[in-house]
């Protein structure tokens, strides 16, 4: 099998950081620019401790003309729909797509779109944050899984796409991944932004940490009526872990907040709502977040 082609669209991060564990795994790899982006190839360097490793991807606009047959999408959850509108004409028939975005819904809204598309769907939970333009800070490595429900073997692709971290995996029930990775920001992301805290302070002050115990038992009910009850079962101990394990990381959505710019929640809080809503489960507390996150990025 000839090697894939992956095209990178979002080149924030993740996006680069993938983009050059790619590259340094031997794939071809381009980054998708916006338009009006005029260099035809950008150096990615990533950071990781005193190590310093740098990579010159080629560059594509939408208005490139270049076939794409392997899309990895690292954008905002809201910048989704749009980025792949913008390069839909350039995505060949059974193009094959990874879903790597915070939130759920889109991989649903994508095959209703764009029903020749190979979609897939993962979750990382590797550390990255920039420290400038396509310059990357490695901050923790951590673990990828991909799949796509009820596919058990994987792809031929995978092997190779697998080697840009040091640990990706297939994972047949990707959908409980993704679950349990929005019930656990569904509580630690809205009230770390609220209330200008790093995660660590939800478990340090008592007004926050019952709070805490409040949102997974309404996060934990919904995901009970969604099929998902080993993940409700354990969610406030696991909820607990990761706020002890990131203490002092600050939310991606506080510091989306803290930049004036648009989050992530209507497809994280605003989702499991849209969950409770079919199942009939009152959710106050999560309700009570969506509208104040609401407030506090206008």
């Amino acid at each position: 099998m000839d090697k894939p082609h992956w095209h990178v669209l979002g080149a924030g991060a993740i996006g680069c950081l993938f983009a050059h564990g790619l590259r340094h795994s031997g794939s071809e790899t381009t980054l998708i620019m916006r338009r009006g982006t005029t260099a035809r190839s950008l150096p990615v360097v990533i950071e990781r401790g005193t190590q310093r490793c740098e990579h010159h991807l080629p560059v594509i606009t939408p208005d490139d003309t270049a076939a794409i047959s392997h899309l990895l999408i690292t954008t905002k959850a809201y910048d989704v729909h749009s980025a792949v509108s913008s390069i839909a004409r350039l995505l060949r028939d059974n193009c094959v797509v990874i879903l790597l975005v915070n939130g759920l819904g889109l991989s649903e809204k994508l095959r209703e779109d764009y029903p020749h598309l190979d979609i897939f769907c993962g979750t990382t939970t590797e550390g990255a944050y920039p420290l400038s333009e396509q310059h990357i800070q490695h901050a923790g490595r951590g673990e990828t899984r991909i799949g796509r429900a009820g596919v058990v073997t994987p792809p031929a692709w995978f092997e190779r796409f697998s080697r840009a971290t040091d640990t990706c995996v297939w994972d047949a029930e990707i959908d409980s991944a993704l679950w349990s990775k929005m019930a656990v920001n569904c509580v630690i992301n809205p009230l770390t932004a609220v209330y200008g805290c790093r995660n660590g302070e939800l478990a340090r002050r008592d007004e926050l940490s019952s709070q805490v115990e409040a949102l997974c038992a309404e996060v934990a009910a919904i995901s009970r009526a969604a099929g998902f009850a080993n993940i409700a079962g354990q969610l406030l101990p696991t909820v607990r872990a990761v706020i002890a394990g990131t203490a002092d990381n600050r939310s991606s959505m506080l510091q989306d907040i803290e930049r004036g710019r648009q989050t992530e929640i209507d497809y994280i809080t605003g989702y499991l709502l849209q969950v409770a809503e079919r199942h009939g489960i009152a959710a106050p507390y999560n309700q009570s977040l969506l509208k104040r996150i609401r407030h506090h990025a206008q």
